[in-house]
């Protein structure tokens, strides 16, 4: 069926392949995470595969020694790698219009305003709904979500993520430290029990974000000389941020943090891969056998994957 007037999908096609960094900056204005890993490079696409695979250095080589003279060397074999995997999830968004929409704005200028209008709500809708996916416990629509930070980061440290249970293999435990009762004068040091926790020589955490309430605690408990915010592209993004040791404190409330949450995140290890033909892609126009109508599918395929649970923490109340 071909379409009752082409020049809606091609106006909407055309803007949306001539910018496809608009649905990302979208997404990133939407959420101080995704911006972070944006900026550091950690947004992968990758072309294929039955599931994302993320190779992980788990433990120490077992034959380093101390010897003297001509004592046996140990020349055993050591098992040091393994690989974390993660399923492919799916997400979708649709620019539509019928065709009797189409034809009631057939003169120039409101065919502009209802293209443009339709794919900005299109870029709006999924930049929310990704939002919250990457905060997600990953139990929506029956798992059908991205496994977000609830899942990845638990509050007991157990879990499996990318398959591997850490109830069975310790080392794959994140960091957790409950803060109740904490108050504008003791929230600080207790959040220093934590940091302690994920420091691993110069590994450590480089962004915490926090729901309303622990942000506003941590800032009540600031004196007025320590009290500053990035000047980096976060600041100019519109996200609040103050400083905690070395990492930058994001406010992402409304994001879809959990309430009473702050996350602190090594970043090094945290990876949002895409695939290449899904990552916030527009495809081609699909026109419905029985109705009068066309639409402009929008879609992403990926997950949110971590490649050390260890170094990764969360203070919750």
């Amino acid at each position: 069926m071909t379409s009752p007037n082409t020049t809606f999908t091609e106006m909407v096609a055309t803007t949306l392949r001539s910018h496809p960094s608009e649905l990302a900056d979208n997404v990133s204005k939407h959420n101080a995470l995704y911006a972070r890993l944006r900026k550091r490079g950690k947004i992968k696409t990758v072309s294929g595969g039955y599931e994302i695979v993320r190779p992980l250095d788990y433990a120490e080589n077992a034959t380093y020694q101390r010897y003297s003279g001509y004592e046996q060397l140990s020349v055993q074999a050591s098992d040091v790698i393994s690989a974390a995997r993660y399923d492919w999830k799916q997400a979708a968004v649709h620019v539509t219009a019928s065709g009797l929409e189409i034809r009631q704005n057939s003169g120039k200028e409101r065919l502009v305003d209802l293209a443009a209008a339709r794919t900005k709500n299109a870029m709006r809708t999924m930049a929310n709904n990704l939002s919250v996916d990457i905060y997600s416990l990953g139990t929506a629509d029956g798992g059908k979500q991205i496994g977000g930070l609830q899942q990845v980061i638990t509050h007991d440290g157990t879990g499996t993520v990318g398959g591997i249970d850490a109830g069975t293999y310790t080392f794959w435990k994140n960091k957790f430290k409950d803060l109740a009762g904490a108050d504008k004068d003791t929230i600080g040091p207790r959040m220093n029990l934590l940091w302690m926790d994920l420091v691993r020589g110069t590994d450590k955490p480089d962004m915490i974000v926090s729901s309303n309430e622990l942000y506003a605690l941590y800032w009540d408990g600031l004196t007025d000389l320590q009290r500053y915010s990035s000047a980096d592209e976060e600041a100019t993004m519109g996200f609040q941020t103050l400083k905690f040791q070395t990492a930058d404190v994001f406010h992402d409330g409304g994001s879809g943090i959990p309430a009473n949450t702050m996350y602190f995140l090594n970043t090094d290890y945290l990876e949002l891969v895409a695939h290449r033909d899904a990552n916030l892609t527009a495809l081609d126009e699909k026109a419905s056998v029985n109705q009068d109508a066309v639409v402009i599918p929008i879609i992403f395929q990926g997950n949110l994957c971590c490649s050390n649970r260890s170094l990764q923490g969360v203070a919750f109340d």
